[in-house]
């Protein structure tokens, strides 16, 4: 099993940039892929970027392909999202996930392993 904490949302201008962190316990952090979603107010969550256990496979939502990137320091069971020239779009609650992988091109599984989330806010 495994517990996520994440941290560093919070509100930001259009073409701001934030650092979201998701921090991971227990022993078994480094097998699982992982993901970070997004909930916008009135819509479905949905998966924005992925990462493999070992670093070398990654995804991004194509609208934030080029402005977002995902990273992990299995050392420190954290896994980070980068957000750079932030939209009011990207406005949400973030989410970290624990996951796995599957064939084919969309790779990532979703496991039932969620943080808490963090809001972002970005304004106009």
């Amino acid at each position: 099993q495994v517990q996520l904490v994440e941290s560093g949302g919070g509100l930001v201008q259009t073409g701001g940039s934030l650092r979201l962190s998701c921090a991971a316990s227990g022993r078994t952090f480094s097998s699982y892929a992982m993901g970070w979603f997004r909930q916008a107010p009135g819509k479905e969550r949905e998966l924005v970027a992925a990462i493999s256990w070992s670093g070398g496979r990654r995804y991004y939502e194509k609208s934030v392909e080029g402005r977002f990137t995902i990273s992990r320091d299995n050392a420190k069971k954290t896994v980070y999202l980068q957000m750079n020239s932030l939209k009011p779009e990207d406005t949400a609650v973030y989410y970290c996930n624990a996951g796995g992988t599957q064939a084919g091109s969309s790779w990532y599984l979703q496991l039932n392993y969620w943080g808490q989330g963090t809001q972002v806010t970005v304004s106009s």
